[in-house]
């Protein structure tokens, strides 16, 4: 019996050990896929204030709109100044509905309006790898906001206006490369929240999305990702269209700045070469050749 006993041990234990390894390697995968849909949703460029020398994602950044200033949230793991003590489901449901753990609503400084259409998988991931982050015991000032754009309770109102909360649902009649694209860019990478006018309200102007903004917040003009208005990004081709996102180089050999030198510092930059791709497929980029990335290729290959 005793034989049998430390045999059947044995197994329990080669069993806990496989389960054991089973789930760290799931967490593992889930971490890796996490750190990328952070990068995908420019997460850092947010919620670090490098200009002040923060630590990773411990907010404190200032987004200045025509309401007044809102500061970005601590979002590491500190348990009384971040996200520590929050279940995957309250992140699921302020991402995606712009709701706090304690009921209140979120300011649409805060993208939710665009994480929204986000999968279920993604925004599982990214709280794993939030999680594994250094925890950072630092409060976040409070916005700057007069009244009554800080009433939290009226943006029950707002969200009944402005919000579509509805799952990102890909086009059947697109191919893969195409929704994968329109997933981006209306979704983790919200560039239509920025490269889109606001109304009076701070809602999006939903018949004019990607058209441009010329009146930011930080005074800069955003500029239009249409094909069909003759501005300059429309006759990019899909080759300038990676290339740009990739290295922030323009088909003229010229660099992007302001802000969008940022998004590709944190964000496009470290995106894969086949997401961009999918970027510039939604756009609708013709596949041309005339391009700084195939002129730099060529001047490589000695041609």
């Amino acid at each position: 019996m005793s034989k049998y006993f430390h045999v059947s041990s044995f197994v329990a234990l080669a069993l806990m050990t496989s389960t054991h390894a089973a789930a760290n390697s799931h967490d593992e995968s889930s971490i890796k896929r996490g750190k990328y849909v952070m990068d995908i949703g420019g997460c850092v460029s947010c919620h670090t204030d490098k200009k002040n020398k923060g630590k990773h994602l411990a907010g404190g950044v200032g987004l200045h709109t025509p309401f007044g200033t809102f500061y970005t949230p601590n979002i590491t793991p500190d348990e009384k100044y971040g996200i520590g003590t929050w279940t995957t489901e309250q992140f699921i449901e302020a991402m995606t509905q712009g709701v706090a753990p304690d009921g209140s609503h979120y300011f649409p400084a805060f993208p939710y309006t665009s994480y929204a259409k986000m999968t279920r998988q993604d925004l599982v991931d990214l709280k794993t790898y939030l999680d594994t982050v250094e925890p950072v015991a630092k409060a976040a000032p409070d916005h700057d906001v007069s009244f009554p754009f800080n009433v939290r309770e009226g943006m029950m109102v707002w969200k009944a206006l402005f919000f579509d909360d509805s799952p990102f649902k890909p086009d059947p009649s697109k191919s893969e490369k195409w929704n994968r694209g329109a997933y981006l860019v209306n979704g983790p990478s919200h560039c239509i929240e920025c490269h889109s006018p606001r109304n009076f309200m701070g809602g999006l102007d939903t018949d004019n999305l990607l058209t441009g903004e010329p009146k930011s917040p930080k005074g800069e003009k955003i500029p239009s990702l249409l094909n069909s208005d003759g501005s300059a990004f429309s006759k990019w081709s899909h080759s300038d269209t990676v290339f740009g996102l990739q290295m922030g180089m323009t088909p003229d050999g010229d660099f992007l700045g302001g802000s969008m030198g940022k998004v590709i510092a944190n964000t496009t930059g470290k995106m894969t070469e086949e997401d961009l791709k999918a970027i510039a497929t939604y756009l609708g980029k013709p596949d041309k050749k005339k391009t700084a990335a195939s002129k730099i290729e060529k001047s490589q290959s000695g041609s």
